[in-house]
């Protein structure tokens, strides 16, 4: 009976083991292990200035809950904050409420984040723009914005977005694009559909609800093979879509800031520091290697 209590104390406490994060600085390997906390991962800094309460999403295959390592920005995010000495409590949320959660200063960093123009309206908080509630970080690695069609369509989009005034265009609820679309969409110049996710957005382009949607294509056709659907669902959903011949931009990714996180300047310092360190070093583009490698199905 007592080797049997120990073994069920030792499967217990493994069972609040989370995800593992390992970077490299000046050549010496640091290895954090989460913990279940709250209702999300909590990796703690030794001697840490204060814990910041990151908000993201699943977004495949940059980051995601039940990815391996839970993707590369993820473990990124982690790396970077923990090396300028923050403990890091980090819960995923469907996307309207991250951005919620963090303009309203519940959370204190929204990771990732597209550029937001400094015209761009909150949903939350009546007569503020984003950037009068977030500060943003200088830029890292991110994807490319385009159109997806129903596969065989002729093609929409001409390269002048004025080509798609007045066309159904899906997208979810939430998310930044580009700043032309973006304003042209606030304008009402599109006729807007939105989703809570991509993969719903991908099964209205499918069922006709729309005639496009916009995105990162990586980023839609993973979340199609990254859920739940059966395979021959899968199959058929990708199968019946493909981009449009010409793309949008390349849209690099940010971290977020609520203006109403104590000390939220220094902060921002601090993340502008480690990205920059991270990238001049090739840590970032190991961490990126890393993950990809380890998580090849």
């Amino acid at each position: 009976m007592r080797w049997f209590y120990f073994i069920l104390l030792l499967t217990s406490s493994n069972s609040f083991a989370g995800t593992a994060v390992e970077y490299y600085q000046n050549g010496i390997q640091h290895a954090l292990n989460g913990h279940y906390y709250k209702s999300g991962m909590l990796y703690e800094a030794e001697n840490a200035k204060q814990t910041l309460h990151l908000a993201t999403l699943d977004w495949p295959p940059y980051i995601g809950n039940d990815l391996c390592n839970k993707g590369w920005v993820y473990q990124f995010s982690i790396a970077l904050l923990n090396n300028k000495g923050y403990s890091v409590y980090i819960e995923f949320l469907p996307w309207a409420r991250a951005v919620r959660n963090v303009e309203l200063g519940k959370a204190d960093i929204l990771i990732p984040e597209y550029f937001i123009e400094d015209t761009a309206p909150s949903d939350y908080v009546n007569g503020k723009t984003r950037r009068e509630l977030l500060g943003l970080s200088n830029s890292f690695k991110g994807g490319e914005i385009a159109f997806l069609k129903r596969k065989g369509d002729t093609d929409r989009f001409t390269g002048n977005l004025k080509s798609l005034k007045g066309q159904k265009i899906g997208v979810v609820r939430g998310y930044q694009n580009t700043p032309e679309f973006d304003a042209m969409m606030d304008n009402d110049e599109f006729e807007i559909i939105t989703s809570v996710d991509d993969l719903q957005l991908v099964q209205l382009l499918v069922a006709k609800r729309v005639d496009l949607i916009i995105g990162d294509p990586e980023v839609l056709k993973f979340s199609v093979s990254y859920s739940s659907l059966n395979k021959s669902e899968k199959k058929y959903l990708l199968s019946s879509v493909e981009q449009e011949s010409i793309s949008l931009q390349y849209n690099p990714l940010y971290f977020a800031i609520s203006k109403l996180t104590p000390n939220w300047l220094l902060i921002l310092e601090h993340i502008n520091e480690g990205l920059y360190q991270f990238h001049n070093s090739g840590e970032m583009d190991r961490i990126i290697n890393t993950t990809n490698t380890q998580c090849k199905q």
